[in-house]
């Protein structure tokens, strides 16, 4: 897996959907074009849908993967269409 470097990282275990995505929507807002955001769940459904539906808003899924035994990692760049 790619080590990216994020601008800023949004930790949200313990969420469930569909607030992982609005959280990590609303991280987004607050960032500039470009910008990395590492968004950290432990929902597993979450590494599926989230990725899905920041696409859907324009944002480039860099990377999506597995921490440790319960935690995934979903690495999102802000407007970042390819």
């Amino acid at each position: 897996m790619p080590n990216y470097n994020s601008n800023t990282e949004l930790n949200i275990k313990g969420e469930i959907c569909p607030f992982t995505f609005v959280k990590s929507k609303l991280a987004l807002e607050k960032m500039k074009k470009g910008e990395i955001l590492r968004v950290i769940v432990d929902y597993e459904p979450a590494i599926r849908n989230v990725p899905r539906s920041m696409e859907e808003q324009g944002h480039r899924v860099l990377s999506t993967g597995k921490i440790n035994d319960t935690d995934y990692e979903i690495i999102v760049e802000k407007d970042g269409k390819r």
